[in-house]
């Protein structure tokens, strides 16, 4: 009896390195900039920190971007590369900046379960930083498709023209 006892500990000990950790160190990714919770602190301000490095989310209409319609770049407050040109900007009336196309390869997705079912998480492909969630809501004419975006995690570059 012992003898099985013993045996049961040790594969239940065994199925504790839980599908959540191996989960995890697959979904773990190198992005081009890394930088320590100590950096990133210093480099973003408090609420781009929220946003980008913990995933939360901004209140709405309260980004300079929500109804701007300046002819240019958004791209990643937290390194700087291109995530959305101007033109592919709407007004979609929830008080986030949205966009029904991202610049290829700049923005990727991933799967978030935070508020108890599947939404579709947009984050940069440099630095890994929130951005966002998209949906399916979004132009007809278009893409269909809406990224609605934290504006606090973008920047905008203007047009030279």
């Amino acid at each position: 009896m012992k003898k099985v006892l013993v045996l049961f500990s040790i594969i239940a000990l065994i199925s504790c390195e839980s599908i959540a950790q191996k989960e995890k160190k697959a979904n773990s990714k190198k992005y081009n900039v890394e930088k320590t919770t100590e950096e990133w602190r210093k480099a973003l301000t408090p609420m781009q920190y929220y946003v980008l490095r913990e995933a939360g989310t901004e209140r709405p209409n309260t980004s300079e971007y929500t109804y701007s319609k300046k002819k240019g770049t958004f791209v990643c407050a937290g390194c700087d590369i291109p995530l959305y040109k101007s033109d592919r900007k709407f007004n979609s009336g929830t008080g986030w900046p949205s966009f029904d196309k991202a610049i290829e390869k700049n923005v990727e997705t991933d799967v978030d379960y935070k508020i108890g079912y599947a939404r579709t998480e947009l984050k940069c492909n440099n630095c890994g930083g929130h951005l966002g969630h998209r949906f399916n809501d979004g132009p007809r004419e278009t893409t269909g498709i809406r990224d609605c975006i934290n504006g606090v995690a973008l920047k905008f570059i203007p047009s030279k023209n």
